[in-house]
């Protein structure tokens, strides 16, 4: 199924089943590399209404993708390089001065675009020290100026 596949839906349970017979579960880089050298094989199980589906994880490359373990530039929609990057305090979600997170538009002036929450959490944790929030919504929107991203940026994290 390539890239179709439901690699990080929530629902998604991963089975790893060892050469010994061991049976895990999780996905994780450890499984991932265990499969690729042949210690283990990967299977999804994938819920759906009145059944569940097992599938065999046979395209690891697709797998490792989906999980940050191989960087995908198409899925994540962001280059491996420094951002150029703009922000802005929005002027809602912002009211409560003891909230922990403030709510910031942010525009990439680099051509990047944000398709993976948490691979862009990750770049600007490295590059700008932000604790970008991966667990609450996210959005874009688009105007003249081009693309803005919202997102929740913990506050004392925010610095240029």
């Amino acid at each position: 199924m390539g890239r179709d596949f439901p690699y990080t839906a929530r629902t998604t349970c991963y089975i790893e089943v060892h050469e010994d017979g061991e049976v895990t579960h999780g996905a994780d880089r450890a499984a991932y590399e265990r499969a690729l050298a042949g210690g283990s094989r990967l299977f999804a199980v994938w819920p759906g209404e009145w059944s569940s589906h097992l599938f065999v994880i046979d395209d690891l490359d697709e797998y490792a993708k989906a999980h940050g373990i191989k960087y995908d530039e198409e899925r994540t929609g962001l280059k491996e390089h420094v951002h150029e990057v703009r922000w802005e305090e929005t002027s809602y979600g912002n009211d409560n001065p003891r909230s922990p997170y403030l709510s910031i538009d942010v525009s990439l002036d680099c051509g990047c675009a944000i398709h993976n929450l948490r691979t862009f959490a990750a770049q600007m944790k490295a590059q700008r020290g932000w604790d970008v929030a991966t667990t609450v919504g996210w959005g874009s929107s688009g105007g003249p100026e081009g693309t803005k991203y919202g997102v929740r940026v913990r506050r004392k994290s925010l610095t240029g």
